[in-house]
């Protein structure tokens, strides 16, 4: 919105030229999103308890986390409400990839919504079911897939990470495995939203992580002397990146260990979609499994516990899954988890970062 009613007076103010460049754009955006965040988290949180919207702590968990029954969850509100503002007022507003990637945080945010009001307000078991919340994905990712792929200056190649002459393109069987790409990080992040801060802290991480790839993918220059695909509406990616960074801050405050909020399913679904969205739209789809690869760990990790517990008829690799679980019983304190998970998301997002040198 700035963009579009400042931008075009800097022949007249040259000010306002600062407003062509994405990274004043990228940085003011983090910053009013984080703003947003740290100024109406209190009231949210407010609202979520007068509605006695409180999180439900199931009895075969850790016994650590009795202590957080009631504590107000649908927190992911918030940080749609922040990325969706921060992003309308900082991002062009022309570039079709602005308008996916909104669709994106609109679609996926409506089912962690539902899903969060069926269970939270009309205490419905446990929201929608497993069944029906998988279809809302999947027929979600497809709609944003198809519209990414008509966009006129994408193509369907895969981008391999440290080789730069293998393109393999996979044409229309690229919607199906953008689809993929988009429900599996929703999914997982999902999963890793289990302790205080746990999630949003890599999430903040990968969004940092792609909003480099996303500016560089959107420089004809740098792209160039980095062999990177060159997508010109890929820039504004950035601001949508640090929108995400901004927002995680700002939630983190009252999410860090003890929590005062939880995201609950209205955070933790759109969010997941959203990276998975940038990571299709910037051409770094497989990167995705290292810039993610906390999510990516704690998915396996629930996916080997089920599998293994069915084949061997009650035998079990973790003490509990999701991973985190597991070293929570081996007597972590949760801190520690949680720390010690964001210290890897760090590391693996600095190993995909090194993938523009390495090729």
């Amino acid at each position: 919105m700035l963009y579009h009613l400042l931008y075009p007076l800097h022949t007249e103010i040259s000010i306002f030229n600062i407003f062509r460049y994405i990274t004043f754009r990228t940085i003011y955006g983090s910053l009013t999103a984080f703003l947003i965040c740290l100024v109406l988290g209190p009231w949210v949180i407010r609202k979520l308890k007068k509605m006695q919207i409180g999180q439900h702590i199931q009895d075969d968990g850790p016994q650590t986390h009795l202590g957080k029954k009631g504590t107000p969850t649908m927190g992911g509100i918030l940080i749609l409400f922040s990325i969706t503002f921060s992003t309308l007022l900082w991002a062009n507003l022309a570039n079709h990839y602005v308008g996916i990637m909104l669709l994106s945080l609109f679609l996926f945010g409506s089912i962690g919504i539902i899903d969060d009001y069926l269970m939270q307000v009309k205490k419905h078991n446990k929201g929608l079911t497993a069944r029906g919340k998988f279809l809302l994905q999947v027929f979600s990712a497809l709609v944003i897939s198809w519209l990414i792929y008509r966009c006129p200056d994408f193509n369907t190649q895969l981008t391999i990470p440290f080789l730069k002459n293998i393109t393999p393109d996979l044409g229309l069987w690229y919607i199906p495995f953008a689809a993929i790409v988009i429900v599996g990080t929703s999914n997982a992040v999902n999963l890793t939203d289990g302790l205080d801060g746990l999630a949003i802290g890599p999430i903040i991480i990968a969004a940092v992580a792609y909003m480099f790839f996303g500016y560089v993918a959107g420089h004809s220059e740098i792209a160039a002397y980095l062999h990177v695909k060159h997508i010109a509406a890929c820039g504004e990616m950035a601001v949508i990146c640090g929108t995400l960074a901004g927002a995680g801050l700002g939630f983190l405050w009252f999410n860090s260990h003890p929590a005062q909020v939880f995201m609950g399913d209205s955070g933790s679904i759109p969010l997941g979609a959203i990276l998975g969205t940038v990571a299709v739209i910037t051409k770094q789809e497989i990167l995705l499994v290292v810039v993610g690869g906390l999510f990516v760990i704690e998915a396996v990790s629930v996916i080997l516990q089920v599998g293994y517990f069915k084949m061997t008829k009650g035998k079990r690799i973790f003490r509990m899954a999701p991973l985190h679980h597991h070293f929570e019983l081996k007597g972590w304190a949760e801190p520690k988890v949680i720390v010690r998970f964001w210290i890897i998301a760090v590391t693996l997002a600095l190993i995909s970062l090194s993938t523009l040198k390495i090729r």
